[in-house]
């Protein structure tokens, strides 16, 4: 059986919600990521899901990438974000919430483990009685998200064992490990049970998985394949084709 595959909403923002749907039935995609839980009920009709939500974030900007988990004086602000969110994530039908470390600011690697653990544990048993599940993305911080925590897998996969808990997973974002440490097929091997979500792109740049990048997708999939991974994997490229219909359809046929 193939992944089950998404695309990743904000790589094609300029194109209108239902449009974008109606592309995803016609490429054999099964759902599109990073929808806000109101936003859901435009693609259902078409039969499509949305795998996991967009990050949340208040005014102060608290709960995006570089404002998390990881500083222990954002905790109260992000537990009220969570707690409204995760029961209108399963409300909408989505199964998994996005959650992000924050960058270091001069914290240690362990120091934002443990306060990271300490921001997300009070979480779990709310993910539990909804049926969510809470993945962290894994970015890299040497080109897109500098100084961003979570940038290495094993660090995303000590914070999993620190919470040992089903409803805590990682999102592997294929290009951004690939900036950072490389190795893709064996540390996807090897923290298979880590990771709950994976998105894709090419490297360098970002952009179509095609002869222009470095990265061996069909390789990369069977690999994920052969861990038994059973969800989804979404494109996360930004399209550089005149024709972006083409490029979203070239990487979904490159990733079955």
């Amino acid at each position: 059986m193939p992944l089950l595959q998404s695309v990743c909403r904000w790589c094609f923002g300029e194109i209108p919600l239902p449009e974008l749907a109606a592309w995803a039935v016609e490429l054999g995609i099964d759902g599109i990521d990073l929808l806000h839980p109101h936003e859901v009920s435009e693609i259902t009709p078409f039969g499509l899901k949305c795998p996991v939500t967009a990050a949340p974030e208040d005014e102060s900007g608290l709960g995006c990438i570089d404002k998390a988990f990881n500083q222990t004086e954002h905790h109260q602000t992000l537990w009220r974000i969570y707690e409204e969110l995760i029961p209108a994530a399963a409300e909408a039908g989505i199964s998994q919430v996005i959650t992000f470390s924050g960058n270091r600011d001069g914290l240690s690697d362990e120091n934002g483990l443990e306060n990271c653990a300490r921001g997300l544990d009070p979480l779990l048993a709310l993910a539990e009685q909804y049926d969510v599940t809470l993945v962290m993305e894994l970015l890299n911080s040497r080109i897109d998200h500098p100084d961003y925590q979570c940038d290495r897998t094993h660090w995303g996969a000590a914070l999993c064992e620190k919470l040992d808990s089903p409803r805590f997973k990682l999102l592997y974002d294929v290009y951004h490990m690939q900036v950072m440490e490389g190795d893709i097929i064996a540390t996807i091997q090897r923290y298979s049970k880590y990771i709950n979500h994976y998105h894709a792109a090419g490297n360098p740049g970002r952009h179509e998985l095609d002869e222009t990048q470095e990265l061996n997708y069909p390789a990369i999939v069977r690999a994920i394949r052969d861990t038994g991974f059973e969800g989804y994997l979404a494109q996360e490229f930004v399209p550089t084709w005149s024709d972006h219909k083409a490029a979203l359809a070239d990487a979904v046929s490159r990733c079955r």
